[in-house]
């Protein structure tokens, strides 16, 4: 199901909150703060069916201990999708108490 994720799924998100459900039963709720597109990250030897490279970035909306690991979403017409790996990120300038996350799709 990973293979048929693309970044407008998440482009129509941007802006709102949704759950990333955790492997251990919980959620957490994170703000969809961007969509980038990675050009230079793509294959160049690959065809047009191959799609864009992007990476999507997100704030938590609470306090977590979650660090990184495979989680689900939900993605509009693409219903739940498990198995989206998830990372913390640094703060890097932004407030050091909020937790901040990233997920790269190539």
């Amino acid at each position: 199901m990973l293979e048929l994720v693309e970044a407008s799924h998440f482009s129509s998100l941007s802006g709102t909150v949704c759950d990333l459900y955790l492997t251990d039963g919980s959620t957490l709720p994170v703000l969809v703060d961007c969509v980038t597109s990675k050009p230079q990250s793509r294959n160049p030897y690959a065809g047009d069916a191959q799609r864009m490279p992007f990476s999507v970035s997100l704030t938590a909306q609470q306090a977590t201990a979650f660090v990184e690991g495979p989680c689900a979403m939900d993605l509009g017409t693409l219903g739940r999708v498990d198995g989206i790996y998830v990372s913390r990120v640094a703060a890097l300038g932004r407030d050091p108490a909020v937790a901040y996350f990233q997920m790269v799709f190539n």
